[in-house]
C-alpha cells in the first residue's frame, strides 16, 4: 500500500447541518450535497490542500454500507489537525469554529513542544486540532 490518503470521510448525524457548519461556518469549498438520487447515497465533499477531500456522510449510511452497527464517535479514538503559519491563525481558526458552532474543548496556548494549539469539536463530537508548528510550516507557507 502507498502511503497516501485521498479522502477522509467523517460520520454525521444530519448531513445538512454538518455540511453547514464546514461550508458557512469554516468557509471550506464544497458543490455541496450529492448522490442523493441514491439510497443511502447523500455525501458532501470538500476540497482540502494536496488533493486530500474530506467527505462527510451520514453515521447511519455507513453503517449500511459496512455493516457495522452504528456507535457513538469516540472524541479520543482520533484527531484531525489543522496547521497554520501562525499563532494568530490559530486564534483566529479557533473563534471562526467556536461562531458556527463548534465546542472549543481547549483554548489554543504555548504547547510543551514549543507551538501554539487549541482543540475544538464540530456539531458531531469530532475533534480538531489547530495547531501552529514552528517546525512543521503548512504546505505552501
Amino acid at each position: 500500500m502507498r502511503p497516501h490518503i485521498s479522502v477522509l470521510t467523517l460520520g454525521v448525524a444530519d448531513l445538512e447541518r454538518a455540511v453547514a457548519f464546514y461550508r458557512d461556518g469554516l468557509g471550506l469549498p464544497t458543490e455541496g450535497i450529492v448522490g442523493r438520487e441514491f439510497e443511502h447515497g447523500a455525501v458532501a465533499f470538500f476540497d482540502l490542500a494536496g488533493g486530500l477531500k474530506l467527505a462527510l456522510w451520514a453515521q447511519a449510511d455507513i453503517a449500511h454500507d459496512t455493516g457495522l452497527e452504528p456507535s457513538p464517535p469516540s472524541p479520543t479514538a482520533f484527531t484531525l489537525g489543522h496547521n497554520v503559519g501562525s499563532r494568530v491563525e490559530v486564534d483566529a481558526v479557533m473563534a471562526q469554529a467556536e461562531a458556527a458552532g463548534a465546542r472549543i474543548v481547549n483554548p489554543a496556548q504555548d504547547t510543551l513542544w514549543g507551538g501554539y494549539a487549541g482543540y475544538f469539536r464540530d456539531l458531531d463530537g469530532h475533534v480538531w486540532e489547530v495547531v501552529w508548528n514552528p517546525s512543521l510550516p503548512p504546505p505552501g507557507g
